[in-house]
């Protein structure tokens, strides 16, 4: 089969993508999955496109809270537009399609709802009116920046999402209507390669941004490509939430995803490029992710997401902006998600041979001998169980085992959430791992429900310290992670050393238990989970 996508690449040139990547196994198949659609005809032939993604070190007010006037926002406003200006003409020199900024990288953060008021551009509602503020400089006032946006799309003849605060007049008589007569709005918008305006997305789940309103209803808002077909949007914190986030992918099966962002890396479950390519790999999408740059607030982490492929950027060291650029395959809209396959197993959990998933998308392989799911554990090695210890982890607090063999199987439950753990690692390390499990409400900065399952390196070799952030790690581990998971939406972590992403070889169904598996990890193991997301009881 592969030699035979190789020939088709070869005589057809429909494939160039895979060409600097021909040692991962993983992307040789799912190149060999999108040749078998491009032979088919299930997709168009230009199977493949260039996107960048920019993470910008955006340039702040002193002192968001003051009040100033538009003339004073401009300016600074237009220190950052220089540099996307600068960045766009880069992409497009690349070759790029589209290119993606992050969330707040031209107002910057931590307004207060009056001191915002003189960054804000007038947007009209999306889909009112055809408008190129490029060349239609006059038809709304107070769009000096959707203007110079638009004419970077224009002249480098590329699309372009940005982040930008937006307002709407409203009357009193609309019963959601802020007491100042105003909607101020966190906005994405895109602009086609002629620096038309052809979508807006009002940000829904705010993260203490008290500065703008949620919008009255989800916006489910999707633009059309001549490259890759739909994609749809969102920004930052949605990405946690049914709505709009998962909604919008279920009701239009988009498939391809922008999504600015301006993400506090919260280790070890929540750093930006570990569930941004997790998101990619349960709902089997392209995410184009760019977040901000700001080292000492945490905030970096973008990439260019396939379901088995990333390129991706996080540095904590260093300052500055970085540009992405990368192909990418376009994935059909009849690409079979994890995520459906899940919803599929946990309907037919009596099937007599359950289907597992590799990250290659459309390998399946029914479980082998030493693959069945769960029974008894024990830690081999060890006379007695590992001790129960708790340790608060992500603000929750979890219910941990210690992992302490060279191998072993081991067990953990809390609430009606059991994990189960099957590990081997050549050499035992100075480290300690502890496997560990909440089932829960989630409830600081956010409310959201929770079923994780998660090996976690600690931060040192007490209990106390797991659950802590760590960067660092030297142990290679084969394991099998599995959770008897009560939501279908299980985003699968695998966080290595130096925060660098690998994929697993096998994910699905056995048995009502989800499981995550991997021979050896590429760099020492930082974290390995299930995390699921149980909407219903937010």
């Amino acid at each position: 089969m592969y030699c035979n996508c190789m020939l088709v690449i070869l005589l057809r040139n429909t494939c160039r993508f895979m060409a600097h990547n021909m040692v991962d196994l993983c992307w040789k198949l799912s190149v060999c999955f999108f040749c078998y659609q491009v032979v088919s005809g299930r997709v168009k032939e230009e199977a493949h496109y260039v996107a960048a993604v920019y993470e910008h070190e955006s340039i702040l007010s002193p002192n968001p809270t003051a009040l100033t006037d538009r003339q004073s926002a401009l300016e600074l406003m237009g220190r950052n537009l220089d540099i996307y200006d600068q960045q766009v003409a880069a992409a497009a020199r690349q070759g790029a399609q589209i290119i993606v900024f992050p969330e707040d990288g031209i107002h910057g953060f931590n307004f207060t709802r009056r001191s915002i008021y003189p960054y804000l551009d007038f947007v009209p509602h999306s889909g009112s009116v055809k408008w190129n503020p490029c060349r239609e400089k006059y038809l709304f006032s107070d769009t000096e920046v959707l203007q110079r946006l638009s004419c970077m799309a224009l002249k480098n003849k590329i699309f372009l999402v940005a982040n930008l605060g937006t307002k709407q007049p409203c009357e009193h008589t609309d019963p959601h209507c802020p007491r100042d007569g105003r909607y101020q709005f966190n906005t994405n918008v895109v602009f086609d390669d002629s620096g038309t305006l052809v979508a807006t997305y009002r940000k829904h789940n705010l993260y203490f941004e008290y500065a703008f309103d949620t919008p009255p209803e989800p916006d489910y808002k999707l633009f059309d490509t001549p490259f890759a077909g739909k994609f749809g949007m969102f920004t930052c914190f949605d990405i946690l939430f049914f709505e709009p986030a998962v909604n919008l992918i279920r009701q239009y099966n988009v498939k391809q995803i922008v999504y600015p962002t301006a993400w506090m890396n919260q280790l070890p479950l929540l750093s930006a490029v570990e569930f941004q390519q997790a998101f990619a790999t349960a709902f089997g999408v392209n995410i184009l992710a760019a977040n901000i740059h700001h080292p000492a607030l945490g905030m970096t982490g973008s990439g260019i997401y396939t379901p088995v492929k990333s390129f991706i950027y996080h540095n904590m060291e260093s300052y500055g902006g970085k540009l992405i650029v990368a192909e990418i395959p376009v994935i059909s809209t009849d690409y079979q998600t994890n995520l459906e396959r899940n919803e599929r197993f946990r309907e037919n959990v009596h099937h007599s041979c359950t289907t597992s998933t590799s990250t290659s998308g459309d390998d399946q392989v029914c479980f082998t001998e030493g693959q069945e799911a769960p029974g008894k554990v024990s830690e081999k090695g060890n006379e007695q169980s590992p001790p129960l210890f708790y340790a608060e982890m992500m603000y929750d607090n979890f219910t941990f085992v210690p992992v302490w063999a060279e191998k072993g199987e081991l067990q953990v439950c809390a609430n009606t959430l059991c994990c189960y753990l099957n590990y081997k690692r050549d050499v035992l390390t100075d480290e300690l791992y502890a496997l560990g499990v909440f089932d829960g409400l989630h409830t600081v900065n956010g409310i959201y429900y929770v079923q994780a399952c998660a090996l976690v390196k600690c931060g040192g070799l007490s209990f106390s310290t797991c659950g802590q952030e760590v960067t660092q790690a030297t142990a290679l581990i084969d394991f099998q992670l599995w959770g008897n998971m009560s939501t279908p939406y299980i985003f699968p972590l695998l966080l290595t050393s130096g925060i660098t992403l690998d994929f697993a070889d096998h994910m699905g169904w056995k048995n009502n238990h989800y499981f995550l598996s991997k021979n050896r990890t590429s760099n020492g193991l930082l974290t390995a989970a299930l995390y699921g997301r149980w909407y219903e009881k937010d």
